[in-house]
């Protein structure tokens, strides 16, 4: 055997005759590394429009943006790519890739962007719609669920219901008598902010003229929510929102809001409990009495209390009244509809001068017209936006992080892929179909799914059946002027955080059981 140092030399020597060889592989291994690197680093988007400098998609947006994100999806596909300023955005139009997007990637998708709106008004994102995904949203969203939306705490409230469609029945058996039509999209909106004030505050706030003071408030929320803020879309332009006036008149707007909500929340604080109401507590009550007692599992500081006070009137007031509206405004519309929806309302209730619960669990096409409202007319369209945490999958495709998402459960509702006749008001489709819309069929989705689907789901939906049934258990409905019938009823939309008709329901109502109303 060859002694160590002779070896040595012996390779020493071998690679001296390679002198070039080596600087060459160097210089291939080193390309070949820097090649696939870019390669990984460009990522797999999705289809994307043509986009404009500076102002990117934001001029593809329209009017009324779920439809005009509807005619892109239909040209670029189901998960599709948009550039809203320096906003990078997914918008989502299928059931198919909204079921893979919650189903298999919901935590990526859970966060929400911090746009300036809800910083502003919403105590920096402290509620739950807004709030990032996190320890905190997941406490004060269990809580909420638990002690204020649950099955139970819906059915407890059942009273305040009953107090404010009599009310309002009330109100449309003097235009009866009258003879004379009524605005029965702001009837609505002043019963829906009744119901959830109460529900939320114990109390209605009501002016002199009838209108609710708060109501007020949350409809100049609505408006502010979408107006437009450069910052939003092109982070150094922010200064241009304070010259326009739209941040001074958010934080106009907040402080009104927050005085408010103070004056409800000391007054509760103050307030002695009265012996065996306990189940006519309101939320505002009911939180604080958690807080006081040492039941939440998360500190809940009084900002943070105000902030989800916000969002829950806010989310439920709109949202109820929007929905009332449409399927009243469907069932105009189509009036041999109307006719067998009231027939069964009526059959259910017989000779009672009341209708309960049981009776609404009975009104099985009730329900079928119910969802078909919802099918086409989704009070929020768009649903509201997330933000991916991280890099994420959808379809193929690679989804960057800090990308803001939209599903458009309005194109997604009307895909011939999924739904026969879509565009047509059919409530038989949903009769014996086990679709539902409480956020695990994804064809379906006007309440959204996954962690982020509405939490109020089942207090809306409590309310709206309840008006619904009433209207047409005790009135028949038409339009004021009698050479103009339900099939001229114009059914355009106006946008905003909710999308309700553009022109009111202006109807004349008819008793239909004068022994009936009280």
């Amino acid at each position: 055997m060859a002694p160590l140092p002779l070896l040595l030399q012996q390779s020493w020597q071998e690679l001296q005759r390679v002198p070039f060889n080596i600087p060459l592989l160097l210089v291939l291994f080193s390309s070949l590394y820097l090649f696939k690197r870019i390669t990984r680093s460009k990522p797999n988007l999705p289809p994307s429009p043509p986009k404009l400098p500076i102002i990117g998609n934001l001029h593809q947006l329209g009017t009324l943006p779920h439809r005009s994100l509807q005619a892109l999806s239909k040209k670029y596909g189901p998960v599709m790519f948009v550039y809203f300023g320096r906003a990078p955005t997914l918008v989502v139009s299928s059931a198919d890739m909204a079921n893979e997007m919650v189903k298999t990637h919901d935590i990526v998708f859970s966060n929400r962007p911090k746009t300036t709106a809800p910083k502003i008004l919403l105590y920096g994102c402290r509620d739950i719609g807004f709030a990032p995904y996190g320890e905190y949203w997941r406490q004060a969203r269990k809580i909420t669920v638990l002690e204020l939306l649950s099955l139970k705490s819906v059915q407890s409230f059942q009273y305040v219901r009953e107090d404010e469609v009599a009310a309002l029945v009330n109100k449309i058996h003097d235009s009866c008598l009258k003879k004379t039509s009524v605005n029965l999209s702001e009837m609505l909106i002043a019963t829906s902010n009744n119901i959830v004030s109460r529900c939320i505050f114990g109390q209605k706030f009501e002016e002199e003229d009838g209108k609710s003071k708060f109501g007020q408030l949350s409809r100049r929320v609505m408006l502010i929510f979408t107006a437009f803020c450069f910052g939003d879309f092109f982070p150094s332009l922010g200064w241009i929102d304070v010259l326009t006036g739209v941040i001074p008149n958010m934080k106009a707007l907040f402080k009104e809001l927050d005085a408010f909500f103070d004056q409800v929340v000391e007054e509760h604080k103050t307030m002695k409990s009265e012996d065996g109401q306990a189940n006519k507590r309101d939320f505002v009550a009911i939180l604080l009495k958690l807080q006081k007692d040492g039941m939440l599992d998360f500190e809940l500081t009084q900002d943070d209390l105000k902030a989800i006070l916000l969002d829950m009137f806010v989310g439920g007031s709109d949202t109820t009244s929007t929905a009332l509206e449409w399927v009243i405004a469907e069932l105009i519309k189509n009036p041999n509809i109307m006719k067998r929806t009231q027939e069964e309302v009526r059959s259910v209730v017989g000779n009672k001068s009341k209708i309960d619960l049981s009776d609404i669990n009975q009104m099985d096409y009730l329900k079928c017209v119910f969802k078909e409202t919802l099918r086409l007319h989704p009070p929020v369209p768009l649903l509201v936006p997330r933000e991916t945490s991280a890099s994420a999958s959808i379809g193929g495709y690679d989804i960057p992080p800090k990308t803001r998402v939209f599903v458009n459960a309005w194109a997604i509702q009307r895909d011939p892929a999924v739904w026969e006749r879509p565009e047509e008001f059919l409530p038989e489709r949903f009769k014996d179909n086990p679709v539902d819309f409480r956020g695990q069929d994804f064809e379906f989705l006007p309440f959204g799914g996954g962690r982020r689907g509405c939490p109020g789901l089942t207090f809306a939906v409590a309310s709206i059946e309840y008006v619904i049934a009433n209207l047409l258990c005790w009135y028949d409905w038409g339009m004021p002027t009698a050479s103009v019938d339900g099939k001229d009823l114009d059914m355009s939309e106006v946008n905003g955080l909710t999308v309700p008709k553009k022109i009111p329901l202006h109807l004349l109502p008819t008793l239909h059981a004068p022994g009936s109303i009280h």
